[in-house]
C-alpha cells in the first residue's frame, strides 16, 4: 500500500487476505489526529486486535506476531462521521414530480448499496441517516452490520415525522386524488398521533427520530420560516422518544421552530438557517447540538442558479433566499460557542462519497480545521451517543483512515482519503478499494 509514496508488502498482504478479522495488527502512523486532542502526535503505533483498538503507543513498536500497516508518511485519523445523511437517496435528473411517482422502494434499495460503499470508501465509517423510507434503510443497516455489503455503520431515523402539508408530506403539490399508502405513515396532526408515530418507528427498527417542525427548501409550497408543528406535537415526540432511549433531530430553518424545538428538549437542530443570538443562547442552555449542512446548501444554490427546472416548483426561489443565510449562521453559531456536529445532508445534490467537501465550507464559514475535524469525530460521536466511535483510543472500534497530506494545513486533504479501515478490516489501500 502507498500513502504518500511509501509501499508496504505487509499491508498489501493484509488487504488481500480473507474477510476474517486479523488477530493482531499494528498501524505505524507518521502523524495521528486522534479525534479528541487538537494537537497531532508524531510517530505513533496503534495496536489492534480483531475489531478494536487495544492501545496507542509513542514510537514505532511491533508486538510479536502482529501484522504491520505502514502509514509513516501519512496522517491517520478516526473514521469520519456524517450525522446528517440520506444514504438511500440519490438525485435523478429530469422532472422531480415524475420521479416522485415512478421510483419505487425497490429501485431505492438497489441504488443504496452503491451509495453505502461510496460513503465508506470516502472515509466515512459511520453515518446518521435522518430521513429515509424506514424499511429500506433498516434493511440496509442490517446488511452492512452482517457484512453482506460494505458500508458505514448506520444509525437511522426511518421516515421523518411532520405535519400534513409540511416539509415531509410527499403529497405536496400533487393532484389531491393521488396517494400512496406509505405517504401517510409519519404525518401527525396531534400529540396522540405523534406518540404513536414514534413508537411505531421504534418497533420498526429506527435508532432515533427526526421531526419537521419548520418548512423546508426542497419541498413544494411550504415556507422555511414557518413553524408547522405545534408545540404540543413537538413535545410529545421528544418525550416519547426520550422515554424509549431515542434522540430527536429537528429539521428547522426558521427562528421560531429552532427556538421552540431547542427549548422543548430536541437533541439537535438540523440546518438552523435563521437562528440568531437568542437561538444560540437557548441551544447552549439546553445542550442542543447544531448540524449546519453546508454542502447541500451550496449544491442546491448552484442548481437553482443554473438548472432551476431540475428542482421542485418553488424550490429554486427558496434556495436563493435561504442558502446565503446558512453561511453566516454557522460562523455566528461557532463564535457563540454552540456545539457543532458535522453533517452534509447528502441525498444526491452532492454525490455519496463527496461528503468530505463539507469541511472546506465549514472552514470558510469561520471554523478552524481542527474544530471542523472534531465536529466529524468526537463531537459527532457524542451527538449520536456512541462511545465506540469518533476517536483513536483504546477500547474503540478500529475505524481508522489516512491521508497523505496534513488536513490541519489543507482541510481539502480529507477529500482524498487513501486508506480506510472499519472494525479492523481494510476496505481501501493505496487509494484503491479492496474487496475483503
Amino acid at each position: 500500500m502507498r500513502i504518500g509514496g511509501l509501499a508496504s508488502a505487509a499491508v498489501c498482504a493484509l488487504a488481500m487476505s480473507t474477510p476474517a478479522l486479523a488477530k493482531d495488527v499494528v498501524i505505524h502512523a507518521g502523524r495521528l489526529i486522534d479525534g479528541v486532542s487538537k494537537t497531532p502526535r508524531a510517530q505513533v503505533s496503534i495496536l489492534i486486535r480483531d475489531d478494536r483498538i487495544t492501545g496507542v503507543q509513542a514510537g514505532y513498536v511491533t508486538p510479536p506476531g502482529a501484522e504491520v500497516i505502514d502509514l509513516k508518511s501519512g496522517t491517520v485519523l478516526p473514521g469520519l462521521i456524517d450525522t446528517h445523511d440520506h444514504i438511500t437517496a440519490g438525485f435523478h435528473k429530469g422532472d422531480p414530480i415524475r420521479n416522485a411517482v415512478t421510483i419505487t422502494p425497490y429501485d431505492v434499495t438497489i441504488e443504496s448499496v452503491g451509495y453505502a460503499r461510496a460513503t465508506l470508501l470516502a472515509g466515512f465509517t459511520s453515518v446518521r441517516d435522518v430521513g429515509s423510507e424506514t424499511g429500506v434503510v433498516v434493511a440496509l443497516k442490517k446488511a452492512v452490520r452482517s457484512g453482506a455489503i460494505p458500508g458505514p455503520r448506520i444509525w437511522s431515523s426511518g421516515g421523518a415525522i411532520g405535519p400534513t402539508g409540511g416539509h415531509g408530506d410527499a403529497a405536496n403539490g400533487l393532484d389531491p386524488d393521488l396517494d400512496h399508502p406509505h405517504w401517510q405513515d409519519n404525518l401527525v396532526d396531534s400529540p396522540e398521533a405523534a406518540r404513536r408515530a414514534v413508537r411505531t418507528l421504534h418497533r420498526q427498527g429506527a435508532d432515533l427520530i427526526k421531526i419537521m417542525p419548520s418548512g423546508g427548501v426542497m419541498s413544494i409550497g411550504d415556507d422555511p420560516n414557518h413553524q408547522l408543528m405545534a408545540d404540543d406535537e413537538i413535545k410529545a415526540v421528544i418525550d416519547t422518544a426520550h422515554a424509549l432511549g431515542m434522540k430527536v433531530a429537528a429539521h428547522a430553518h426558521g427562528k421560531l421552530a429552532i427556538d421552540k424545538a431547542a427549548a422543548l428538549g430536541v437533541d439537535s437542530i438540523e440546518h438552523g438557517s435563521f437562528a440568531d443570538a437568542e437561538s444560540y443562547r437557548i441551544m447552549k442552555a439546553h445542550g442542543t447540538w447544531f448540524v449546519p449542512t453546508m454542502l447541500v446548501g451550496a449544491r442546491v444554490y448552484d442548481r437553482a442558479k443554473s438548472h432551476p427546472e431540475q428542482l421542485n416548483p418553488s424550490t429554486a426561489e427558496k434556495a436563493l433566499m435561504v442558502v446565503p443565510v446558512m453561511v453566516r449562521n454557522l460562523g455566528d453559531a461557532y463564535a457563540a460557542g454552540v456545539k457543532i456536529a458535522f453533517g452534509t445532508d447528502t441525498f444526491g445534490m452532492s454525490a455519496h462519497g463527496e461528503n468530505a467537501q463539507e469541511f472546506a465550507l465549514m472552514v470558510k464559514a469561520g471554523m478552524t480545521p481542527a474544530d471542523a475535524i472534531t465536529a466529524a469525530t468526537a463531537s459527532a460521536a457524542d451527538l449520536i451517543g456512541d462511545k465506540n466511535i469518533g476517536a483513536v483510543q483504546a477500547g474503540r472500534y478500529a475505524d481508522i483512515i489516512a491521508v497523505s497530506g496534513d488536513p490541519l494545513a489543507d482541510i481539502t486533504t480529507l477529500e482524498r482519503v487513501g486508506f480506510v479501515m472499519k472494525g479492523g478490516t481494510v476496505y481501501k489501500a493505496d487509494g484503491k478499494a479492496v474487496a475483503p
